[in-house]
């Protein structure tokens, strides 16, 4: 898989490092080949993101990630997959932002580390990009458990476990 990561925020240090790791981890999951495809990656911080979100979601505050699928894949109906990007046609997944301080401030609440956290919303942002979403019941249940399966075998425990 290719991440192209701009850092705007250098606190991130090596996020391109957990960016590659984490959508090679989808993809081999998902039995999707990675090597055909790109995603675009902003680390930057809550500003930048507040800005982000407010332009695209209408919510002038900061949040931990942003996704923008290049394509709309999601399924018509609630839990079924998304249909799958195509070789070729869709080497362009699209893009997302991460911000720093959201992510360090959450990891900090839970109790976990800004390595695993990150790599969570990594994948997060990933699922997003192939046409997972949280919005029904049923598909929130999909890729809830997409990401918890995923993350236990990259050795990071269930994100949604209290």
């Amino acid at each position: 898989m290719s991440v192209d990561c701009l850092v705007e925020d250098r606190r991130w240090g090596d996020i391109d490092t957990l960016a590659e790791a984490a959508t090679d981890a989808v993809f081999e999951r998902l039995g999707i080949e990675p090597s055909a495809f790109e995603v675009s990656l902003l680390a930057c911080s809550d500003a930048r993101i507040s800005v982000l979100n407010e332009g695209f979601r209408g919510k002038p505050q900061p949040t931990n990630v942003l996704s923008w699928p290049s394509d709309e894949r999601g399924a018509s109906v609630d839990g079924e997959m998304p249909l799958p990007p195509r070789v070729g046609r869709d080497s362009e997944l699209g893009d997302i932002a991460i911000a720093y301080d959201t992510c360090a401030r959450e990891a900090a609440e839970a109790g976990k580390t800004m390595r695993d956290h990150t790599l969570h919303l990594l994948v997060h942002g990933t699922l997003h990009l192939l046409g997972f979403d949280h919005e029904r019941d049923r598909d929130a249940t999909l890729m809830e458990g997409l990401e918890t399966e995923i993350l236990g075998k990259m050795g990071l425990g269930d994100p949604y476990k209290v």
